[in-house]
């Protein structure tokens, strides 16, 4: 009797367990959605073991291939840059976080294929140093580079009308329908604000900060099952919405940006169906 009862306890106890750990696990309780730390997040992601291979389409059509790579900058403890021929012994230190995406995708109303790279440089509480973005449009190539300790911003361009080399402070940023007359015309403001972007200085300064993020647990669902993924959403200009599924190990699975246009990792592929 003893031994029957021992046993039905032991399974009641067993099954117990086993409900609580599928609902904590798939049932959608309290800790779905929760809020996370958006630094949690992005140390997550700056420090991921591997690189993601991202499929880039616009609604269901594949239009294009990049790839992402977070890497760390380490230096020697007397301040040298490292190098490969350093000796064994040296203390390295972390000194900067770099994100790269690279790639290229075909658009006919920019007249064929686009290649592009960027690169973003942070040190190690995030705050960014460096931002560089190249365009290639053959013949065409534009170029940015950002830096924040100097406060410009450098603009190479390469098209028909020849090589221009400008440079822009922080300050006139301020004033970009100056900046879009001197590229673009007279014109080229009143298109761009067409589009719904303002751009007057009152416009500006009435609006948030570029990117303001925040995260979450979610789940991505992938064929029959599901994946434990953390969501960043960001909002740009407070207009457009930036959406990031984040494995656990900090592996970006898929991004959504405005225009229906999507980043999907090509890992899961297909069975990540895309947002209506």
């Amino acid at each position: 009797m003893w031994s029957r009862l021992a046993f039905w306890l032991i399974a009641i106890f067993w099954l117990t367990m086993g409900v609580l750990l599928w609902r904590a696990e798939f049932g959608g309780g309290a800790a779905r959605g929760a809020a996370v730390p958006v630094n949690m997040v992005w140390q997550k992601i700056l420090t991921a073991p591997d690189n993601s291979s991202l499929e880039i389409r616009q609604g269901t059509n594949r239009i294009g291939l990049c790839r992402w790579s977070a890497n760390l900058g380490q230096e020697q403890a007397t301040g040298a840059r490292l190098t490969e021929d350093q000796p064994e012994g040296m203390v390295k230190t972390l000194s900067s976080y770099t994100l790269d995406l690279d790639g290229s995708f075909t658009q006919a109303e920019l007249g064929g294929r686009v290649r592009f790279g960027c690169a973003l440089v942070l040190s190690t509480n995030h705050a960014w140093q460096e931002f560089h973005l190249r365009l290639n449009l053959r013949p065409d190539s534009y170029a940015v580079h950002a830096h924040a300790a100097t406060e410009n911003v450098r603009l190479v361009i390469d098209d028909e009308n020849g090589h221009a080399d400008t440079r822009y402070t922080f300050a006139e940023l301020r004033n970009p329908q100056k900046i879009l007359r001197d590229l673009g015309g007279p014109l080229l403001p009143a298109t761009i604000t067409a589009l719904g972007v303002p751009l007057s200085t009152n416009q500006l300064a009435g609006l948030s900060v570029p990117l303001q993020w925040e995260a979450h647990q979610d789940w991505l669902q992938l064929g029959r099952t599901r994946l434990r993924t953390y969501r960043l959403n960001g909002r740009l200009l407070d207009r457009f919405e930036v959406v990031v599924h984040v494995s656990p190990v900090g592996e970006i699975l898929r991004v959504e940006l405005p225009g229906k246009v999507f980043l999907i990792n090509e890992a899961v592929g297909n069975l990540c169906p895309l947002p209506k």
